[in-house]
C-alpha cells in the first residue's frame, strides 16, 4: 500500500488556486497551462472475481443468454422427469433473476432445480457454482493469408490429407488428419504453423514464435512444426518433428530454429512422412500385443503349412495385423530356404500400391531378412531376382506420392542385389507371394489380400511348381523395366509409374543428403529409417549430380547441424554411405 504525507523539509505545498506571488489568478493559471501537470493514479478498485464453471460452460455450449438457456433448461426438465420417473421435474421453469444469480455464483441451486441442473450438463452443482479452472497460455501469432492458404492446399493435393493448422482454441496447435486406403488405419498428429524466413539452405522460425514454440514442443505427445514463407511471399511448406527442436529451442540464447530446404511438402516428404505416422502409431498401439503374440509363433514357424485367420487377433489394428502376416512370411522364407540349392530362388511379391510397399522401407524386420537372405545366397552362381505386378490400372489410380513409395521399394531391393522386374498384365495380380526354388519347390508366403493375417506353405506339386515357373518366365521375358543395370531398370520403372527421374533422383539426393530422421523420428522400436536413408542416397546417386553438394557448403552444413540439434551434430552430418551418421 502506498501512503503520501508532508515533504521531510517541513514545507507544505500551496493550494492550486493560491497565488502566493501576489500576482493574478488567472496569470498564474495561464503560466502553468504550459506546465504538465502531475495526475494522481487512480485508486485500484475491487478485483472482479473469477467466472464461474457455469458461466463457462454455458458460454461453450453457446447457451449463455437467458431465452437460450431457459429453452435447454425446460427440455432437460423433461428428459429428467422421463429418467428419474418426476413428473415434478417436468414442470420446472427459471426467471432470469435467478439465471444471472446461478451465473454470478450468488446463489446454488437446490432440490429438484439442482437436480435438473446437474442432469444437463453433467456436472455437479456446487462445481458449477464454484470458480472455473484456470489454464495459462500463449498465444502464437497468427499466420500470414498466404502461408494459410498454402497449408490448406494440401488436402487438394493429396487426398488422405486434411490438414487443420490453426487450433480451434487459442493457445493450442492444430490437427493434421491422414487417412489410409488399404493398409493404413489412418491417424492424427498435431501440428502447428509458423511464419519463416528464408535463407540460403534452409528456413528459420525466429525468436518472435519461440514463447509458443516452447509451450507447444513441451508435451511428450508427437507433434511436427510447419514453417511458411506466405510473409515474405515465398512458396511451399517445411516440415520439420517437435522432438527435433526441443534441444535447440531450450537453449538459452536461441536465435532461430532453422529447417533444412530439404524438408520441403512434396511427393517424397509426404509419401514419408503418410506412411511413418501411419505405421508408427498402429504399432505402438499394438505394441503388448504383437509382443506377446510374436513370442507365441515358435509352433507355427516349424510348420511347413499355417494360417491364422483375422478373426483370431480382432484386437490388432490393420497396421499390426499387416507387421505380424509380413514378419511370419519372411520367417517363413528364410527357414524354408537352403544355402545348397543348385538354383538361385526367384521370388514373386504381390505389392501393387505405395501403401502396401511401404513395409520394405520402414518395418525393421523386412530389413534384417533382406540382409539375411543376402548371406544365404552368398555364394549363389546367379543372381537372383524380384518380380511384381503393376497394372496400368493400378498406375493410374494411385497418386504421385503413393508411386513414388513404389519406386522407392523396388531401387531398395535393387540395392541389396535383386534384380528386379514389373509385369502388367492384371491376371498376375492374384499369383501369391512366393520363393522358387527351380525344380525343386516353392516357399508360398501371402499376407497381403488374403483371408487371413498369413498364409504359408511349401510345395513341390509339380503343377503348382509350373504355374510358377511360367509366372517367372514371363516376368523376365515381358518386363516393361527390362534393363542390364539397376540404373536402366529403375529408369524404365520410374516411366512406367509416371514420376519425373530429374526430379526423383534430385530430390532423394537432397533428403538422403540430409537424412530423413530430423524430419520425422519413429517411436516405435518397430520402425526403422536406416535402411530408407540408403536408398535415397542410391536413387540420387544414379541421377548423376548432388544436390546437396551445390547447396550446402561443408562448412556452413556443419554449423547448420549444431543450430538444430543443439550441438549434436550426429543427427545431420552428411554421409553418403552411412545413413547420415557416424
Amino acid at each position: 500500500m502506498t501512503t503520501t504525507g508532508p515533504p521531510a523539509d517541513g514545507h507544505h505545498p500551496q493550494p492550486a488556486d493560491d497565488d502566493s506571488s501576489g500576482g493574478l489568478l488567472g496569470d498564474a493559471r495561464g503560466d502553468r497551462a504550459d506546465t504538465p501537470v502531475a495526475q494522481k493514479e487512480p485508486e485500484p478498485g475491487p478485483v472482479p472475481p473469477p467466472p464461474t464453471l457455469l458461466r463457462v460452460e454455458l458460454a461453450k455450449r453457446g447457451w449463455a443468454r437467458f431465452s437460450t438457456f431457459e429453452v435447454h433448461y425446460t427440455h432437460a426438465a423433461r428428459k429428467a422427469a422421463a429418467e428419474y420417473g418426476d413428473p415434478r421435474l417436468a414442470r420446472l421453469t427459471i426467471s432470469s433473476t435467478t439465471f444471472k444469480r446461478w451465473l454470478a455464483g450468488e446463489q446454488i441451486p437446490r432440490g429438484n432445480a439442482g437436480t435438473v441442473l446437474e442432469h444437463m450438463l453433467g456436472i455437479d452443482v456446487d462445481a458449477l457454482l464454484g470458480p472455473a479452472p484456470t489454464r495459462t497460455f500463449t498465444t502464437p501469432r497468427l499466420p500470414d493469408d498466404a502461408s494459410l492458404a498454402t497449408a490448406r492446399a494440401l488436402d487438394v493435393t493429396w487426398s488422405t490429407s486434411f490438414l487443420s493448422p490453426t487450433a480451434p482454441a487459442p493457445g493450442g496447435g492444430g490437427v493434421w488428419q491422414l487417412d489410409g486406403h488399404r493398409v493404413f488405419d489412418g491417424t492424427s498428429v498435431a501440428v502447428q504453423l509458423y511464419e519463416a524466413e528464408a535463407g540460403p539452405d534452409s528456413v528459420v522460425i525466429g525468436p518472435d514464435d519461440h514463447p509458443h514454440l516452447r509451450d507447444f514442443i513441451r508435451p511428450a505427445r508427437r507433434a511436427l512444426l510447419l514453417a511458411a514463407l506466405g510473409a515474405r511471399r515465398g512458396e511451399g511448406l517445411f516440415v520439420l518433428d517437435a522432438v527435433r527442436a526441443r534441444q535447440p529451442v531450450a537453449a538459452d540464447p536461441v536465435d532461430v530454429l532453422p529447417i533444412p530446404r530439404a524438408y520441403r511438402l512434396d511427393d517424397l516428404t509426404y509419401g514419408i512422412l503418410w506412411s511413418v505416422l501411419n505405421l508408427d502409431d498402429g504399432l505402438l498401439a499394438d505394441d503388448a500385443v504383437l509382443e506377446a503374440e510374436r513370442s507365441g509363433l515358435d509352433d507355427f514357424l516349424t510348420r511347413e503349412r499355417s494360417a491364422v485367420a483375422r478373426s483370431a487377433m480382432p484386437e490388432l489394428s490393420d497396421v499390426g495385423t499387416a507387421w505380424l502376416g509380413s514378419y511370419v512370411c519372411d520367417q517363413h522364407i528364410l527357414s524354408e530356404l537352403r544355402a545348397d540349392s543348385g538354383e538361385p530362388p526367384v521370388f514373386w511379391a504381390r505389392e501393387q500400391f505405395g501403401e502396401e510397399a511401404a513395409a520394405w522401407l520402414f518395418f525393421r524386420h523386412k530389413h534384417t531378412y533382406l540382409r539375411a537372405l543376402r548371406e544365404v545366397l552368398a555364394e549363389a552362381d546367379r543372381p537372383y531376382g524380384h518380380a511384381f505386378c503393376l497394372p496400368h490400372n493400378a498406375v493410374k489410380t494411385s497418386e504421385r506420392y503413393e508411386r513414388t513409395l513404389l519406386f522407392l521399394t523396388l531401387a531398395l531391393l535393387e540395392r541389396h542385389g535383386l534384380t528386379t522386374w514389373v509385369v502388367t498384365e492384371p491376371e498376375y495380380a492374384q499369383v501369391d507371394g512366393f520363393a522358387l526354388v527351380p525344380g525343386e519347390r516353392a516357399i508360398i508366403a501371402n499376407w497381403l489380400r488374403t483371408d487371413g493375417i498369413w498364409q504359408v506353405d511349401t510345395t513341390s506339386h509339380w503343377a503348382r511348381l509350373r504355374a510358377y515357373a511360367d509366372a517367372v518366365r514371363h516376368a523376365r521375358a515381358h518386363s516393361v523395366t527390362d534393363g542390364a543395370t539397376p540404373a536402366e531398370r529403375l529408369r524404365r520403372l520410374a516411366d512406367h509409374l509416371d514420376l519425373d527421374w530429374a526430379w526423383l533422383t534430385d530430390r532423394c539426393a537432397e533428403l538422403g543428403h540430409y537424412g530423413s530422421a530430423g524430419m520425422l523420428r519413429p517411436r516405435s522400436r518397430l520402425i526403422g529409417l536406416e535402411e530408407l536413408d540408403d536408398v535415397l542416397r542410391y536413387v540420387g546417386e544414379l541421377g548423376g549430380g548432388d544436390p546437396a553438394e551445390r547447396d550446402v557448403a561443408d562448412g556452413d552444413f556443419g554449423a547448420f547441424a549444431g543450430a538444430v540439434t543443439g550441438g549434436n551434430r550426429t543427427q545431420f552430418r552428411p554421409d553418403r554411405h552411412r545413413g547420415g551418421r557416424r
